[in-house]
């Protein structure tokens, strides 16, 4: 039999065709179609189920992190499968609709400054799982080295696999960095003339919920500049008009790291030439960002 944990992975990877222009495919992973609506299901079952094989989180223990919330939802979800408390510190600006999630799956929130952003909350939820080692299990999803490597087994091997080895440039934006860190590392090993290219924000102060713009930011322990051969930047409103185009010109209902991911990548495909491919991520559903302002602009 299958339970929901096994479904995570092995997402489909569509093809973007939102560019008029000629040069390279893009194609990006549906990684909302996890069970728990993001690519951040990955990395969170490979932390928790290592700290339960390494016996460091035992049933009398409560999971504690950060969380921008994605990866709470996944840890809540998880949690609650498994049957562990999760107590999550997390922006108070954070979507409503990812707030309500944590709490139907029975997580405790502790909201954290809006202003600190990811930082302060990581911030806070470090000082809370050191001073009370014995009633937390702490994943530290920015330090954890099982986060990367979900996606440097799972991610990157599943792109080449589905590509067939065609895959010429990859190109995402980073939150813990796991994402991007794991899968460039897999790929880079299987063809090391592949490019990876990191999307950030072009302003400390952004609209791209759960994205870093990395030198305004304490990077993750496992973060490796050597694997990023390019950096580019997207602005908060290219991110929000793709997010749109996504919904409404290709029926995908993506949340607004996806938009910039795509925005990126289409961007980055016209300057490539025909026969080149390009793979990207859609994060997350458009459904955790249903309240926000963005979706009747234009």
């Amino acid at each position: 039999m299958t339970g929901i944990i096994d479904v995570i992975g092995n997402t489909p990877l569509l093809e973007i065709k939102l560019s008029k222009r000629g040069g390279a495919k893009v194609f990006a992973k549906a990684e909302f179609l996890n069970p728990g609506g993001s690519i951040k299901d990955r990395a969170a079952k490979a932390m928790l189920l290592d700290g339960i094989k390494s016996g460091a989180l035992t049933k009398e223990k409560t999971i504690i992190d950060a969380t921008s919330g994605n990866t709470g939802v996944a840890y809540a979800m998880i949690g609650a499968v498994l049957g562990y408390k999760v107590v999550l510190y997390i922006p108070a600006n954070a979507s409503s609709e990812r707030k309500a999630v944590l709490l139907r799956y029975g997580a405790k929130i502790v909201e954290t400054d809006p202003l600190a952003s990811s930082d302060g909350a990581f911030l806070r939820a470090k000082e809370e799982a050191e001073s009370n080692p014995d009633k937390y299990f702490y994943p530290n999803q920015y330090h954890n080295p099982q986060n990367p490597l979900a996606h440097y087994n799972g991610t990157g091997a599943e792109i080449w696999r589905q590509t067939r080895g065609r895959v010429t440039h990859f190109i995402a934006v980073s939150g813990t960095c796991g994402t991007f860190c794991g899968t460039a590392k897999r790929l880079k090993e299987l063809n090391p003339k592949i490019t990876a290219v990191n999307v950030q924000p072009d302003s400390p102060l952004h609209g791209i919920e759960g994205v870093k713009r990395l030198e305004n930011t304490l990077k993750s322990g496992f973060y490796d500049e050597t694997l990023v051969d390019q950096f580019t930047e997207v602005g908060t409103e290219d991110a929000y008009a793709t997010t749109r185009r996504l919904a409404i010109e290709a029926g995908i209902y993506a949340g607004v790291s996806s938009g910039a991911n795509v925005f990126a990548a289409l961007r980055l495909a016209e300057t490539l030439t025909k026969g080149e491919t390009v793979v990207t991520t859609l994060n997350d559903g458009g459904f955790r960002y249903g309240s926000d302002s963005f979706w009747s602009e234009r």
